[in-house]
């Protein structure tokens, strides 16, 4: 039985499969018939009838002409095909004059190193175990009903995440391969990604020397490639068979030279007839892990999505899709892993874009209908002559983004519904002022505060800058860590105490007491102040520092300890743009204080190229025999604690015995992640109160330390940090009346990290260099964290630099969500079953039906 054939009638069921696109088969129908022609003539000598041959071509038919052609051939080749045939092994096909100069296979050239080891393995896929291969399946089916997928495959991809055909789905690809270019053999150049399509003339399995290889002559017009897989020899028997039944093959992968001739090393390959999903086009590279091949991937990926796309559920209604100029979801989905070209993909990757970000909108507006409308808040009443004396005794005056930032503050307070608010402000820009005013009138009005700070130290500094806020006013009280001042008119005094780890007992005790009893007004603190024992009497606001710092399970125990109705006002000294913190924090409202108090002086900032760094020591040395004090920070050489600890410690040594000898002993302090608290804290007390001059220190230093006697910071390997955490470190100088400087060493920047570091010499506004570094380097660190405590770490496709489609997104979230904000119009049921998938074991997302 003709084997052709049987390839033939395979194509064209695929053709019809496809909607007669001419895309069953690389290079069209057309050529492919031409390759039949000889077994097509032997089969119609038989057979009662002549094989009906498209006219003039089948490109050039239209789509009904197409298909009425496809069936036509289908039911040419049911009569001459006998039911239930196999393929028997036929004579190599006819290929003209051009098949007696076949040339041979020249001795075998020694592996190149960059060949080992890339081989996929013999395995393949076995036949479907789910009934009819044309059946549709349903997106939450398991993986296992895919052909092939038994029990050890099924556990690999659940190593990935992928346990339903939906998960398969959207595992979007890393990158794409551009194989797209067909290029003749004859125009082949080393070094480049090429595609060529060509008949196999010879092939030899190649045991020894090793590595084992498959060795092949490859062919066309205009000229004979030599290709190797090492590590593959299986490949000489497929593409033996190949070479037998006439077929050709498209083989896609980077030319190299050996011994001055070019040859392609473990090409992706595919034969004639075949789907043309690994070579030919823009091929997908996934995520993958042991034992799971990337052809294996793009096997199941395309079987996913021939029979389970076209049955995901479109998610948005038609309007809001028709609005935004987004792809279909099912024809969105076959782009993102398989594109036509560079502009489908694009279009595809920003619908599931959209999709994601659309999600992520309307679970924080949910959040935020929750939080606001489950629980009274105690409204807090405006006092207009205690506000003016407040204002009136500080030693300046507030800014006007300061002045700003509190009006809105305290018009939340006035409300009874909980208070929700982010307040962003630079470092220094005096966020902590407006928090404390927002506090004293929360206590005279008769109720209580709290303020949560992320370490011992910052809290302390909290407790100080009360302190010194209320300094001019009468204090009743006057004890370790804790203070009482009248503030007139109020006419009782308001009590301000600190609680941390490092609180005696006996004193832990008696705040318990003086908070339960309602006798404490303001309770400053680490995490202590969540913790049990701590029970107000009348908690009316909470608020919490450095939130990226927390996560979520934290800030919601400081709400359940009213049940619900505290207000709540985080800050944040991380400059995010607007656009991303509504995002990232999409439950709060947003004040923002971008401008400096008078009186800061700018941090004179430069790059230290390596030939300079002598000098940098010496300016340090300088300083330090000024009684000026330093800071030394240690490059993030990865994510790993441990490493950073170690670079430390040994930068320390350094310093102490080569670098610093002179400076004396115990002159130069260590800090770092993996030190207790208890002596990560002594570390940064023993620098704030001078008793070391230089703080060497790891990323840790970023948030939590106030010096006004340090004027230098000196950050090793600067181009490995992002702006906005350079700028971060570079806000822990400058604080005090003493010209500060922040010196950015770097051993081998690239030109790109050079660019960056200029941006910093020049520029000292935070929330402009966060804008900057969102678009060089994406998100960061900081960034990546707060998306991981907002519960929306796992985006898939969606970039979160790209501020003009987050903004595009918020402000269709925002409409929508204000016409339906249950998702309950039968419209949006399709989007609200995506929302709550989306938010799975990201907490609650109340009111989303």
């Amino acid at each position: 039985m003709n084997g052709a054939l049987l390839s033939l009638r395979k194509v064209l069921e695929l053709e019809r499969r496809k909607g007669c696109a001419d895309a069953a088969v690389v290079g069209g129908l057309d050529r492919f018939l031409a390759a039949q022609h000889d077994d097509l003539l032997d089969q119609e000598a038989r057979a009662p009838a002549a094989f009906p041959r498209p006219r003039p071509s089948y490109r050039q038919l239209g789509p009904t002409e197409r298909s009425a052609w496809v069936e036509q051939a289908l039911s040419w080749l049911g009569t001459t095909l006998p039911s239930g045939s196999a393929p028997a092994a036929r004579p190599a096909a006819k290929t003209g004059p051009a098949a007696q100069a076949r040339p041979g296979v020249s001795p075998s050239p020694q592996p190149s190193p960059s060949g080992r080891g890339q081989g996929e393995g013999a395995a393949r896929l076995p036949a479907a175990r789910s009934g009819p291969a044309g059946r549709q399946l349903s997106p939450d089916d398991p993986v296992a009903v895919l052909p092939g997928v038994q029990r050890a495959l099924t556990a690999k991809l659940a190593r990935l995440g992928i346990k339903a055909l939906r998960d398969l789905l959207y595992t979007v690809p890393r990158r794409y391969l551009d194989y797209s270019q067909r290029v003749p053999v004859g125009q082949l150049q080393p070094g480049r990604e090429s595609t060529i399509e060509g008949l196999i003339w010879e092939t030899r399995k190649v045991m020894f020397p090793r590595p084992p290889r498959a060795e092949a002559a490859i062919g066309d017009d205009t000229g004979n490639l030599r290709v190797v897989w090492f590590n593959q020899p299986y490949m000489a028997d497929q593409l033996e068979v190949a070479r037998r039944a006439g077929k050709r093959v498209i083989l896609s992968g980077k030319v190299g030279l050996f011994q001055g001739r070019l040859v392609l090393e473990n090409p992706d390959y595919e034969f004639e007839g075949e789907e043309g999903i690994h070579t030919g086009r823009l091929v997908p590279i996934y995520p993958l892990t042991e034992g799971l091949a990337p052809r294996t991937m793009r096997r199941l990926m395309k079987a996913a999505l021939d029979r389970a796309a076209p049955a995901m559920p479109e998610t948005l209604p038609p309007a809001l899709r028709q609005q935004a100029g987004l792809l279909p979801l099912p024809r969105a989905i076959q782009q993102a892993h398989f594109p036509d070209d560079q502009q489908s993909l694009e279009a595809a990757r920003r619908r599931l874009a959209f999709d994601e970000l659309l999600a992520v909108q309307l679970g924080v507006l949910a959040k935020r209908r929750q939080w606001q409308g489950t629980a009274d808040a105690h409204p807090v009443p405006a006092n207009p002559a205690l506000l003016e004396r407040f204002l009136g005794a500080l030693p300046f005056q507030l800014t006007t983004p300061q002045e700003r930032a509190l009006r809105e503050v305290l018009a939340d307070l006035a409300r009874p519904v909980p208070m929700s608010r982010l307040l962003q402000g630079d470092v220094g820009s005096g966020k902590t002022v407006v928090a404390a005013a927002a506090l004293v009138l929360a206590a005279a009005a008769g109720l209580q505060g709290v303020l949560m700070a992320p370490t011992e130290i910052l809290a302390e500094q909290h407790f100080q800058t009360f302190s010194r806020v209320l300094q001019p006013y009468p204090r009743p009280v006057a004890e370790q860590d804790l203070f009482g001042v009248y503030v007139e008119p109020h006419p009782r005094p308001i009590t301000v105490a600190l609680l941390t780890g490092s609180t005696p007992a006996a004193r832990r005790r008696r705040v318990y007491e003086e908070v339960a009893a309602g006798r404490l007004d303001i309770l400053i603190g680490t995490h202590a102040v969540i913790q049990r024992g701590v029970e107000f009497q009348q908690l009316a606001l909470a608020v919490v520092d450095e939130q990226h710092r927390f996560g979520v399970m934290q800030r919601e125990a400081l709400r359940q300890k009213t049940g619900g109705s505290a207000h709540v006002l985080v800050m944040t000294a991380t400059p995010i743009p607007r656009t991303l913190a509504l995002t990232l924090y999409g439950d709060l409202d947003l004040s923002l204080i971008d401008q400096l108090p008078p009186g800061r002086q700018p941090v004179r900032t430069r790059w230290v190229p390596p030939e300079k760094r002598p000098d940098a020591y010496q300016f340090v040395r300088g300083q330090v025999k000024e009684g000026r004090q330093a800071f030394i920070i240690c490059p993030l050489i990865e994510e790993s604690e441990a490493l950073q600890a170690r670079a430390a410690t040994v930068e320390h040594e350094r310093l102490c015995t080569q670098v610093f000898p002179d400076l004396g002993p115990g002159r130069i302090g260590l800090l770092h992640g993996r030190m207790a608290s208890r002596d990560k804290d002594d570390a940064m007390r023993r620098f704030r109160d001078g008793e070391t001059a230089i703080l060497v220190s790891t990323p840790v230093v970023e948030v939590g330390i106030d010096v006004p006697n340090a004027t230098v910071m000196l950050i090793e390997g600067a181009d490995r940090f992002g702006l906005s955490q350079l700028h971060q470190f570079r806000g822990r100088v400058g604080r005090g009346p003493h010209p500060s400087y922040c010196l950015l060493l770097a051993e081998e920047p690239t030109p790109e990290a050079q660019a960056r570091l200029q941006i910093l010499e020049r520029t000292q506004d935070g929330f402009a260099l966060a804008e900057e570094d969102l678009r060089l380097r994406g998100p960061g660190a900081v960034l990546t964290q707060g998306l991981r405590q907002s519960g929306i770490a796992d985006l898939r496709v969606a970039d979160m630099s790209d501020l003009r489609l987050l903004e595009e997104v918020r402000r269709e979230a925002q409409a929508l969500f204000a016409r339906d904000p249950e998702l309950k119009l039968p419209e949006h049921r399709s989007l609200a079953a995506e929302v709550r998938r989306f938010w799975a074991g990201k907490g609650p997302v109340v009111g989303v039906s």
